[in-house]
C-alpha cells in the first residue's frame, strides 16, 4: 500500500476573514500597515482579500524595471516609432494593469482618498489613450473605450470632492463643470448621441445632481468662471478682464478666499 503524501503546511487566513466579514453590494476597503511598516490598501472580496500597494502599480511589480507597465510599454513604443502595434501578450499585460488600477481606484473612493483616486483615474485614462494609438484592432480598442465614461465619472467626482474639502464649493462646482465637458464628449463618442440625449446619461445626471446639491447646500450662485464665460460670450471684455483678475487673485490667495460669489 502506497504511503499517503503529506500536504504542505501553510498559513490560512481564516481568522482575518472572520474578523472582517464580507458584505455584498458594499465596497469594503481599508489601509493597514504591513509587517515591514509600509502602508497597503486592502479590499474585501467575497472569498478573500485583495492587497495592493499604495504607490505605482498595485501589485508592487516593476515590469521591465519601470514603475508601471504603461511606463515600460511607452518606452518600447518610442523605440519602435509611430507604427508600433501592441502584441497579444502586451495587450494581456495592459489588461492586467487596467484591472489592478480599477480595484485600487474604487478603494480610494470608498476611503474618501480623493486625490489618490484622481491619480489612479489619470493613469487609467493615459492607458486608454495609449491603447487607442497602438491597438491591434478596433474590437480591442472598444473593449476599453466603453469604460472611459465610468473612469471620467470617478475622476470628476473625486476631483470635485477633493476641491470641496480643500478649496471650497465654488472650486468643486468648477471641477464638476470641467469634468462634465469631458464626460459628455466621451458619451457622445461611444453612443453617437447629441447633447440633448447626453444629458440623460445616468453618469452625467449624477454629476449634474451633485453640482446642483453643492450650489443649493452652500448657497453658491454663478461661479467666477461661469460669469467670465458669459462676459466673453456677450463681448463684455472689460468685465471679463476684471473677472480674470479676480480669479487669479483668489487662486494666489489660497482656499480660504474661495466660496460663494
Amino acid at each position: 500500500m502506497a504511503a499517503r503524501k503529506s500536504k504542505p503546511r501553510g498559513r490560512d487566513i481564516d481568522d482575518v476573514l472572520r474578523q472582517w466579514p464580507f458584505r455584498p453590494g458594499v465596497i469594503m476597503a481599508r489601509v493597514i500597515q504591513a509587517r515591514d511598516g509600509r502602508e497597503v490598501v486592502q479590499m474585501r472580496v467575497e472569498m478573500g482579500i485583495l492587497q495592493m500597494e499604495t504607490q505605482h502599480r498595485p501589485d508592487g511589480t516593476r515590469p521591465g524595471g519601470a514603475n508601471t507597465y504603461l511606463d515600460y510599454i511607452t518606452r518600447q513604443a518610442a523605440r519602435h516609432g509611430p507604427d508600433f502595434v501592441l502584441s497579444a501578450r502586451q495587450c494581456a499585460e495592459m489588461d492586467r494593469e487596467f484591472l489592478q488600477y480599477y480595484h485600487r481606484r474604487i478603494c480610494w473612493l470608498a476611503l474618501r482618498e480623493f486625490e489618490r483616486a484622481v491619480q489612479d483615474a489619470d493613469h487609467t485614462l493615459a492607458m486608454m489613450d495609449f491603447a487607442t494609438r497602438h491597438s491591434p484592432s478596433q474590437e480591442w480598442t472598444l473593449s476599453h473605450e466603453q469604460y472611459r465614461p465610468l473612469v471620467l465619472f470617478h475622476r470628476t467626482q473625486a476631483a470635485a470632492l477633493a476641491e470641496l474639502e480643500q478649496a471650497g464649493p465654488e472650486a468643486a462646482i468648477e471641477a464638476l463643470a470641467d469634468g462634465l465637458v469631458r464626460l459628455r464628449a466621451a458619451v457622445a463618442a461611444i453612443e453617437a448621441e447629441d447633447e440633448s440625449h447626453e444629458e440623460k446619461h445616468p453618469l452625467v445626471e449624477q454629476l449634474v445632481e451633485l453640482q446642483d446639491w453643492i450650489r443649493d447646500y452652500f448657497g453658491v450662485g454663478k461661479t467666477l468662471a461661469e460669469q467670465l464665460a458669459e462676459a466673453i460670450a456677450a463681448e463684455q471684455y472689460e468685465l471679463a478682464a476684471r473677472l480674470r483678475d479676480e480669479i487669479a487673485r483668489r487662486r494666489a490667495s489660497g482656499p480660504e478666499h474661495e466660496g460663494r460669489t
